[in-house]
């Protein structure tokens, strides 16, 4: 039976069509997909995240597991509430998961990691935690199940933090000071919240975790704020506009960053830190390059058509149409030497339609980037 969210019953209430994603059962839209894009990318839209799974980690040995476990360096997080996104590892530098990591002091931190590799994630973090030596002093809590359950809400678009205020004034003081990749801890709050400036849209916004038992009423209080629901069928072309990776498509196990166009998320300043996975991506060949397609012929691009290029055959990982540019686009693995702005060739329905090459971001902040 498939997996609900504390905001199950405010999604039927709402009209919403409910599908299964990654074992939970979630709204793809409540009513038209493109008006919920347009929402994010021009006003204000909410989408019920609480299916990805916050785990709370606390101990002595925080720090030094995160940095042992992780590719990016949680050491750069000084200032409480600051985030980290990485990529975590397995020896040969395969991505298990893409997740973000919230500083608040050296002993403690929040880690908000996918719906769908929730289970697997916290069998091998776990088992890191014991795995070395002597062990890690260090407690790894889920917060998505049982009495200290969060849910997740995201709220984004260029008026999503103005009228996130208009419906809880009283959190304005302490998030409106808050940088990009940011959270506050709003004690005051029903319980606590915590409200970070992140999203998954490529919009300004928050993401707000706060207990189960309230998100319905908080949900209401956004409705009425005129913030409109959104479902998983606009987050996903929101992202794709963006050129944000969605784990199991764009990366796996099979796939080093480097491949996924997650260079940026290794960090390799200080030489003496060991991480899982550091090793083997020192001599792990790198075959193909991350890319953007723009499509210019009709057509839609979708996840595995072939695209041929002069230096040989590459794959779409995630393609759609884009509501934004009103043209279809999408992510792809292509070989290594394909250029910013050369044409090449997709394989649909049998036909090889012409896309130019562009960077692997196409809307950020409403507007075109190409």
């Amino acid at each position: 039976m498939p997996l609900r969210t504390p905001l199950y019953d405010s999604h039927l209430a709402a009209g919403a069509k409910m599908v299964d994603f990654s074992g939970w059962e979630m709204p793809i839209n409540y009513g038209s997909q493109i008006e919920e894009h347009h929402a994010v990318r021009r006003d204000a839209g909410m989408f019920d995240v609480s299916h990805m799974c916050a785990l709370d980690l606390v101990g002595a040995d925080a720090t030094r597991w995160l940095r042992h476990l992780l590719a990016n360096d949680v050491a750069k997080l000084t200032v409480p509430g600051k985030a980290l996104y990485s990529c975590l590892l397995d020896e040969s530098a395969g991505v298990i998961d893409d997740l973000i990591v919230y500083f608040f002091t050296p002993t403690h931190f929040r880690i908000v990691v996918n719906a769908g590799t929730a289970q697997k994630d916290i069998a091998w973090m776990r088992k890191q935690l014991s795995g070395v030596t002597g062990g890690f002093a260090a407690e790894l809590t889920q917060r998505r199940d049982g009495p200290d359950a969060l849910a997740m809400i995201a709220v984004q678009g260029p008026n999503a933090r103005e009228k996130f205020w208009t419906a809880f004034p009283a959190t304005r003081a302490a998030t409106e000071p808050l940088a990009i990749f940011q959270a506050a801890e709003l004690a005051s709050m029903s319980n606590g919240w915590l409200v970070a400036r992140t999203g998954y849209t490529g919009e300004d916004g928050f993401e707000i975790s706060l207990p189960a038992a309230d998100a319905g009423t908080v949900w209401q209080k956004l409705l009425e704020a005129g913030i409109k629901p959104c479902g998983l069928g606009s987050r996903d072309t929101l992202r794709l506009e963006a050129g944000m990776n969605l784990y199991g498509q764009d990366m796996d196990e099979g796939i080093s960053p480097y491949e996924a166009g997650l260079k940026w998320t290794v960090d390799l300043k200080d030489a003496t830190r060991d991480f899982i996975g550091k090793s083997a991506l020192a001599t792990r060949q790198v075959r193909n390059q991350f890319a953007g397609l723009l499509l210019l012929d009709r057509g839609v691009l979708r996840a595995h058509q072939k695209v041929f290029t002069a230096q040989g055959e590459g794959e779409i990982t995630s393609g759609s149409f884009s509501p934004s540019l009103n043209q279809s686009i999408a992510l792809a693995r292509l070989p290594m030497g394909v250029g910013i702005g050369t044409e090449v060739e997709v394989e649909i329905r049998d036909k090889r339609l012409k896309a130019r090459v562009v960077k692997p971001s196409f809307v950020r902040n409403g507007k075109p980037l190409l």
